[in-house]
C-alpha cells in the first residue's frame, strides 16, 4: 500500500514539472542602468545643455554609436517572481550640444 503512494506521489512530481518549485527557489533582484525619478525627468526640458542635463541625470549607460548626438537612459528591473520592469529615456542634441528632443517612452513590463 505505501509503496503505490509513493509511486503516485513520485509520478505527480515528474509529470508537474519545476513549476512547483518556482515560488520557492530565491531569485534576486536584479537593477541595471540608470534609476531615474519622475522628479529628476520633470526637470529636462527643451534647451538645456549637456552639461546641465549630466548634472542632473548623471551620465548615460548608453550614448548613439554612431555619434554622440543621442543619449540613452535606460533601467530595467527583475524582481523575484514578478514581470520585469524597463524604462526608456531617450534624449536627442544638436551640434552645438543643446537638446532638442525627449522621447521618454512609458514603462514597459514584460512576463518571462
Amino acid at each position: 500500500m505505501s509503496c503505490k503512494i509513493f509511486t503516485a506521489v513520485v509520478i505527480l512530481i515528474f509529470t508537474s514539472g519545476c513549476s512547483i518549485f518556482k515560488q520557492v527557489v530565491y531569485h534576486p533582484d536584479i537593477n541595471q542602468g540608470n534609476y531615474l525619478t519622475k522628479a529628476d525627468v520633470a526637470k529636462i526640458y527643451i534647451g538645456m545643455s549637456k552639461q546641465e542635463i549630466a548634472y542632473i541625470l548623471g551620465t548615460s549607460m548608453m550614448k548613439d554609436p554612431f555619434g554622440t548626438d543621442t543619449w540613452f537612459y535606460i533601467f530595467r528591473r527583475e524582481l523575484n517572481h514578478e514581470p520585469i520592469i524597463q524604462q526608456t529615456l531617450t534624449l536627442t542634441f544638436n551640434s552645438s550640444d543643446i537638446l532638442v528632443q525627449i522621447d521618454n517612452k512609458p514603462t514597459f513590463y514584460s512576463y518571462s
